[in-house]
């Protein structure tokens, strides 16, 4: 007995449907960091974040495929996953803009390697940029932990198109 189901040959919902389906399921903010070659920083907002492994230690996060710094995030070798706390709203916006320096004004520290880790993040990670996988739209990014620290507090979450805290409501 065959246990696969045909594939649907149309949906019954469209893309905006879809995005509003998505936005009901709460995730964490993060800010991938990088540097180029001109050693000036490269960053973006994104809630694409999960783990894959435990040993060898990997976690993975998306980028849509035409994104202008998708060669950037392709070419390098590391990057620094930054986990936004409660209250990182702005360096959430000021990231996910195209067009100004989004690290003036920043506060941030240097990796051993040289990649920005921001200041307050309720956690970071390292990453040695593993493979890649096209997929649909986006590209999924494995990365490679090499170093990580936490700093444990209320994360920032978005849910339904809004920013919140995992901090209790009292």
């Amino acid at each position: 007995m065959n246990t696969l189901s045909a594939r649907a040959t149309t949906r019954g919902f469209d893309t905006t449907h879809f995005r509003q389906a998505l936005s009901q399921f709460a995730t964490g903010v993060t800010v991938i960091t990088t540097r180029l070659a001109d050693g000036t920083f490269r960053g973006l907002t994104a809630s694409s974040f999960n783990s894959v492994s435990l040993d060898p230690p990997l976690v993975l996060w998306s980028l849509g495929a035409g994104a202008n710094s998708m060669p950037i995030f392709s070419g390098n070798s590391h990057y620094v996953i930054n986990v936004l706390s409660a209250g990182q709203e702005d360096l959430a916006m000021r990231f996910a803009r195209r067009g100004e320096n989004p690290f003036e004004g920043v506060d941030y520290e240097l990796s051993r390697t040289g990649l920005p880790i921001l200041k307050g993040v309720s956690a970071w990670f390292e990453c040695h940029n593993r493979s890649r996988y096209p997929e649909g739209d986006h590209v999924i990014f494995v990365g490679e932990v090499e170093e990580c620290q936490l700093q444990p507090q209320p994360a920032l979450i978005f849910h339904g198109g809004k920013f919140g805290s995992t901090a209790s409501q009292k």
